[in-house]
């Protein structure tokens, strides 16, 4: 499943530099899809959040075909990055929204 930020954030960036998918963003940024990844799409979206850092569950893959953990959740400082149970994903389906993402 794909991460989410609660409100337990402290929005230190810490977060943001480390995902291989460009799915972390700052409190109140615009994010499209094609940001760090090899898709087309610039389309801005609304942020998902206002108040705090926030993760966007299309991109995010748990770091699956990256790493064998999710980098965000090992240098939050304030565990505040958690699975998301609006967005259950096996393992195989984060592997593939990975390919999607990055056309490899």
């Amino acid at each position: 499943m794909a991460l989410f930020i609660n409100d337990e954030c402290i929005s230190c960036g810490a977060c943001i530099s480390e995902c291989p998918n460009t799915a972390i963003y700052d409190a109140g940024e615009t994010w499209t899809m094609a940001d760090g990844t090899a898709l087309d799409d610039d389309t801005e979206h609304d942020p998902i959040s206002e108040d705090h850092t926030f993760i966007v569950s299309d991109k995010c893959t748990e770091c699956v075909g990256f790493y064998d953990e999710p980098q965000c959740v090992s240098v939050c400082p304030v565990d505040a990055i958690h699975p998301d149970p609006n967005h259950q994903e096996s393992k195989e389906d984060l592997l593939a929204k990975k390919q999607r993402l990055h056309g490899e």
